[in-house]
């Protein structure tokens, strides 16, 4: 057996927001959510999966998005990459979904809560081990939960799980495992068997069971997503070299700079002998705008005063 992975959009779409996902979703949200508990007993697929041609990176575009047996709706999404403002546009989407549930004439008691589940393929918190983490407004002294927690976030980090195949122990083991190394498998493990729910969602992702067409749109997918990761990857590498290449300029223009005050100093040390702490660290301070000024200037100097009033009137 091969197994996609559910870390692309067309993958995650399929195994968790097609018409016959229902009952795998409910598990899934189950463990990421409630720890495992069974909290969730039903839930409306919004968006269902559609077999269409997008394969480019997603804006606010959300992977899929179902309403709970209790009004709340979940919106979940798959990011890959920690891109610029993406904590920001997580928090706009939290918004925009609470707030698009109000219609005209309706008013603020329609308004039900709505969760945010992202997966990340990269460490979002680096200050803490935890593998999912959960962000709710609340009192900052006393951690009195606002209105019950009508808006929550929850983040998985992908990287952060590091348990193997024969260590996992609890549905929510089970689940991330799952996202993170579906592919690495070449059967259904027996410990994903105990989960019916789970075994369901390895069959979807057996790739024998994909439409020449899926395949298709899963081949454009990976390999759009391979060229953006070449991408990133590239501008990471130019970015170093240039950092490179401007840290060695820096360092010939300071050995230029130290190479002419060296020789500026000799010059004014056999006109007025040795300079005085003051003096030599007004010379110190010199920007190369300055030296050149001075070397002129030296010729001008009739006495050490005039050369120290030279170095107070051109300090920075």
């Amino acid at each position: 057996m091969k197994f996609i992975s559910p870390k692309t959009d067309f993958a995650f779409n399929k195994i968790f927001g097609s018409d016959q996902s229902k009952d795998i979703l409910i598990s899934f949200l189950n463990a990421m959510i409630y720890s495992g508990n069974s909290v969730i007993q039903d839930l409306e697929i919004i968006d269902p999966y559609s077999a269409g041609d997008v394969v480019d990176l997603k804006d606010t575009y959300l992977d899929v998005k179902a309403v709970l047996d209790d009004k709340t709706t979940v919106i979940i999404e798959m990011q890959l990459w920690n891109v610029e403002a993406f904590e920001k546009r997580v928090v706009y989407n939290l918004c925009k979904t609470y707030g698009n549930q109000l219609k005209s004439g309706q008013g603020y008691f329609d308004l039900n809560p709505v969760i945010a589940l992202t997966i990340t393929d990269f460490k979002l918190f680096p200050s803490t081990d935890k593998v999912i983490s959960s962000f709710y407004f609340q009192e900052e002294e006393d951690h009195l939960p606002y209105q019950e927690n009508e808006l929550k976030m929850v983040f998985v980090e992908l990287p952060k799980f590091t348990k193997q195949l024969e260590e996992l122990e609890s549905v929510v083991d089970k689940w991330i495992y799952f996202i993170k190394e579906a592919p690495s498998l070449e059967i259904i493990p027996d410990q994903m068997r105990e989960i019916p729910q789970l075994e369901q969602a390895l069959t979807i992702a057996n790739q024998a069971g994909l439409s020449v067409e899926e395949l298709e749109k899963l081949h454009k997918q990976e390999m759009f997503l391979e060229d953006w990761r070449g991408a990133l990857s590239l501008a990471k590498r130019e970015g170093q070299e240039e950092g490179r290449q401007e840290a060695r300029q820096k360092a010939r223009q300071k050995a230029i700079l130290e190479g002419e005050r060296s020789l500026l100093l000799r010059q004014l040390e056999r006109r007025f002998g040795k300079l005085t702490s003051n003096e030599n660290a007004l010379l110190e301070a010199l920007n190369s705008q300055d030296l050149e000024p001075l070397s002129e200037a030296i010729w001008d100097f009739n006495t050490s005063e005039d050369l120290l009033n030279w170095l107070q009137e051109h300090s920075h």
